[in-house]
């Protein structure tokens, strides 16, 4: 385990390589370690397996771990150092995944408007996690010389990562794919040029300089940038307590990245395009990531729906039907009961149907 934790320097990232080097030396090595390779069999996995759930440890560590030591253990096949993976097929599954509790668009509207006005830093920053998708180290990573405001688009280089959760390093991009330019909308456009201005801080912003670089008050109303980039656990800190004080549900920042494919989905957005979008490696990605339907998506399809027997209905009746583009952008409608027009009687005043985005004047009896 050792020597092939050895092999592993120059490949895993510095994060992955940290994790993996716990797994070996706190995990792995004093359990199995006086195991001889050839010997080592299902009933000693097992045994550890047992051993660490009835300690305490989570389904999620576990399975990390044995990930771990069948990574290593098919390294010695490969090297014919053992006929088979005994780590093969797993022994524990792989626990599904959390249920994420995302934003509402009102969520996430009352949030951005309240740190507009308390904390336009993050305001900022979370206006370009949910504008662009990109990830909370890719965000942090990001320089000045990467962002083209005129063209609208800025580019990903690196993704800045916590070793040990202390030492702060920049790092490639998750994957290849995810080194590439990603477009910007008007919105995330003016939360850039507001971190740009340089009248908010006094001086000029250099343009190596980080785009959510720290910045600490000096005299007066001045305000100087450091070179150093935000530590990703303080802004996961700040970003919690400002859900607090907005007002709204605590979610995880990468959760600000499911909730751009959420509103891109349920938008009309073809899944293809969302997992562009996100810079994911495979269509079939993105299909295992969404694959659970939001109630944003669910209620999108059922208006759909009903604004399609709604528009049969007025062609019936000879009443003009709402002719929007993407019926599930406008308000559901409450159900109506249509009647069989009648002859109009001249004693009677006609009265105007309840007026809905898009429709046409009309009249019934």
């Amino acid at each position: 385990m050792t020597g092939w934790l050895g092999t592993k320097v120059l490949v895993l990232k510095p994060t992955t390589m940290t994790r993996y080097r716990a797994h070996v030396e706190q995990d792995l090595v004093p359990a199995l370690g006086r195991i001889p390779l050839d010997d080592l069999g299902y009933r000693h996995l097992k045994a550890f397996i047992t051993t660490q759930l009835d300690h305490g440890r989570g389904k999620v560590t576990v399975h990390r771990i044995m990930a771990t030591l069948s990574s290593a253990l098919g390294d010695a096949v490969r090297h014919r150092r053992l006929a088979h993976n005994p780590a093969k097929p797993a022994i524990i599954p792989r626990p599904p995944a959390a249920e994420r509790h995302l934003w509402t668009p009102d969520e996430a509207a009352r949030f951005l408007r309240f740190t507009h006005t308390t904390d336009p830093l993050y305001a900022d920053l979370v206006e370009l996690l949910i504008g662009t998708g990109i990830r909370r180290g890719e965000a942090l990573a990001l320089r000045w010389d990467d962002v083209h405001l005129p063209e609208r688009t800025l580019f990903v280089r690196a993704t800045l990562s916590a070793v040990d959760n202390n030492h702060l390093q920049l790092t490639r991009p998750k994957t290849s794919g995810s080194r590439t330019w990603v477009a910007l909308s008007d919105r995330v456009t003016d939360a850039l040029q507001d971190r740009a201005d340089t009248r908010a801080f006094g001086q000029a912003t250099p343009a190596s300089g980080y785009v959510f670089g720290q910045i600490t008050p000096a005299a007066g109303y001045v305000f100087h940038r450091h070179g150093r980039p935000l530590h990703p656990k303080h802004v996961l800190d700040h970003f919690h307590m400002l859900c607090d004080w907005a007002g709204v549900r605590r979610i995880a920042l990468h959760d600000l990245r499911h909730l751009t494919a959420s509103f891109a989905m349920a938008a009309g957005v073809p899944r293809p395009v969302v997992s562009k979008t996100l810079r994911h490696r495979t269509l079939s990605t993105t299909a295992n990531i969404y694959s659970a339907l939001s109630p944003l998506a669910a209620r999108a399809a059922v208006d759909a729906v009903a604004w399609a027997l709604d528009t049969a209905e007025h062609t019936i009746i000879g009443s003009p039907a709402c002719r929007a583009l993407r019926p599930w952008h406008q308000t559901p409608r409450p159900h109506r009961r249509m009647t069989t027009p009648q002859p109009r009687r001249i004693t009677e005043q006609a009265t105007a149907w309840p007026k809905w985005p898009g429709d046409h004047h009309a009249t019934t009896n």
